[in-house]
């Protein structure tokens, strides 16, 4: 197998990994489950037949068993969790706000301030160290390492609904939901402004911005980054702000932050894509006043992942999952509204 016939592609936010196999012209018979084993890295038989199991690996666009004899020129691809790469992660007694459990997966509320895994600069404190005190042999973990459990994530300062893998079929059977975009996310989110239309869609390739890595930038006609949309509802319009509904269809890094900037709309103190400041209305007096405190009441941008609903990997049943706003968030709602009516 030569390496020009192995294409490997990350999706945005690095946890899952996708490859496209063409098998060589002088292929002999081989069976699938093994002949993955020897081409993919990192990635035990094991872990290859949840994957085969998922439906994550087709051949020829088609799903199959792991008996399946490889032929020549098979084209094979499989999406399958990312292998273990971080360094040695450290229990810690974290409280988690879990809102569902069961033998395979959890459903955590996860908090604003709260980082989903240990990276530079936050080692500790992280969502994966709370998971690691509190649960046992979760997936893609070994002897402390990887990211156990973590199918997804939000931003730090985003709050809200993640759903963690117990076991290695549930962590292969969600990713592949992810990475089919047959997820549904529901975020709300408080933006500047109001849009001309009350729903509508963005749809605009989200990549590394050239100036600070740490940035997305839009590129719309296409030519760089990788392909997003996000659907917008707005729920309560209040002048200078407004209370909006998102639907994610792709889950690109900061999608809605970013998406929402390239509009006019940054989120409601969102340091990073320009919503910190005041942005609608006389910058001054009570009114300045008032934009203040309520930055200060919020510790990030006012963005939180309120539904989640997926097929669970066993009973195959749909499950739907919803969190109310945070007490803050819904606070600032609630104070921007007296102020809009008091006008």
């Amino acid at each position: 197998m030569s390496e020009d016939n192995i294409e490997i592609a990350s999706e945005e936010d690095d946890l899952f990994e996708h490859y496209r196999i063409v098998a060589d012209k002088g292929q002999g018979p081989i069976r699938l489950d093994k002949f993955l084993s020897l081409h993919v890295a990192n990635a035990s038989r094991t872990k290859i037949q949840n994957g085969i199991e998922a439906e994550a690996v087709k051949v020829n666009g088609q799903p199959t068993k792991a008996s399946y004899k490889v032929k020549p020129l098979d084209v094979i691809t499989l999406s399958l969790p990312e292998p273990p790469r971080d360094t040695e992660i450290i229990p810690e007694n974290i409280p988690l706000d879990i809102i569902y459990e069961d033998q395979v997966l959890l459903i955590v509320n996860k908090p604003t301030g709260m980082v989903v895994h240990p990276a530079f600069g936050n080692w500790s404190g992280t969502l994966i160290n709370a998971l690691v005190y509190h649960f046992q042999q979760l997936p893609t973990g070994r002897n402390g390492e990887g990211r156990p459990g973590l199918v997804h994530r939000i931003d730090k300062d985003t709050s809200g609904l993640l759903v963690i893998a117990k076991t290695e079929f549930a962590m292969t059977f969600l990713a592949k939901q992810f990475s089919d975009h047959t997820i549904e996310r529901t975020y709300n989110a408080l933006i500047w402004g109001q849009p001309k239309e009350d729903s509508g869609t963005i749809n605009g390739n989200i990549g590394r911005s050239a100036r600070d890595r740490r940035v997305m930038d839009i590129f719309p006609d296409g030519s760089q980054g990788k392909h997003a949309v996000t659907h917008y509802k707005v729920l309560k319009g209040m002048h200078y702000v407004s209370l909006i509904q998102c639907n994610l269809e792709t889950g690109r890094t900061h999608q809605i932050r970013a998406h929402m900037q390239h509009i006019g709309h940054p989120i409601f103190n969102d340091t990073t894509y320009g919503g910190e400041k005041i942005l609608r209305g006389t910058p001054g007096g009570s009114y300045k006043m008032m934009v203040n405190n309520l930055f200060s009441l919020l510790p990030g941008q006012a963005l939180h992942a309120k539904s989640l609903g997926f097929i669970h990997p066993t009973t195959r049943e749909w499950m739907q999952f919803d969190t109310d706003l945070p007490a803050n968030f819904q606070t600032i709602v609630e104070k921007w509204e007296n102020y809009v009516n008091n006008q």
